[in-house]
């Protein structure tokens, strides 16, 4: 679970629960025609723009920001290193019978190819063609999420002019004047709240996951190419380590 990602989204509804109880009860705040607009013409808008099946794609995708667990950098590097110094001593096709203790699919196909011969070049040629498509799959949840971001306000502004109408027809009825007020204001507030608490962060989250992630799988297609290579495990970790900021780097020949 991210705790950012909850500590965040729970502070933002918190904090608005409270305003909105210092000034009268919830109920004030909920008004069915203004979801349905603003839920309904977003949801609407955004299957329009994107097929039926992206859409719920990127709601999979979605769970990265709360469910995702980030791993140590660091102990991907010793990770590595380990298999380096097996794969120099016992060969490469030693690294078969570790790969069981591999939970990464990304490093458990990058160790298979190894083992199955790919050249080095080769291996850094499929996995990179690998990591672009993830890269897209990615971008293309986030973009959802920044497609309803835009939508869910302008959803909002198509309920106000609603409401505003509505109360020019009926000035005449004092009566008519508050119903149709609220759903003016509310279509609006509805529309910010989807935009600017859920929807914009969420995308940038989902950006931030996708970087790291790939970050993390273009260091190991790193590791293998140099395992693959033969190369001395000490210049190895040196260019590991230049994926990550030098405060973080831990040599694994100090301990």
């Amino acid at each position: 679970m991210d705790l950012s990602t909850v500590i965040g989204i729970g502070a933002a509804f918190g904090l608005m629960l409270m305003a909105i109880l210092q000034g009268g009860p919830l109920s004030i705040f909920i008004n069915v025609p203004s979801l349905l607009i603003v839920f309904g013409g977003t949801f609407g808008n955004t299957l329009v723009h994107y097929p039926f099946g992206d859409v719920f794609d990127a709601i999979n995708v979605a769970k990265k920001t709360f469910l995702h667990k980030e791993r140590p950098i660091n102990d991907l590097i010793a990770q590595l290193m380990e298999f380096a110094n097996k794969a120099r001593k016992e060969g490469i096709l030693a690294l078969q019978g570790a790969m069981d203790s591999v939970d990464d699919a990304f490093l458990k196909k990058a160790m298979q190819m190894a083992v199955d011969g790919q050249e080095p070049e080769t291996l850094r040629a499929m996995l990179n063609t690998e990591i672009e498509y993830i890269q897209m799959r990615h971008g293309k949840g986030a973009d959802i999420f920044l497609a309803i971001a835009a939508y869910a306000p302008a959803m909002g502004m198509v309920g106000t002019l609603i409401g505003l109408v509505q109360m020019l027809q009926t000035m005449d009825d004092p009566a008519s004047i508050g119903p149709a007020m609220a759903v003016a204001l509310l279509t609006t507030f509805y529309g910010a709240v989807i935009a600017n608490v859920f929807c914009s962060p969420m995308a940038g989250k989902l950006k931030n996951r996708s970087a790291a992630e790939v970050l993390t799988k273009m260091l190991i297609i790193e590791g293998m190419q140099s395992i693959l290579s033969g190369e001395n495990p000490r210049i190895m970790e040196q260019k590991l380590h230049a994926f990550i900021a030098p405060k973080l780097r831990q040599s694994t020949f100090n301990k």
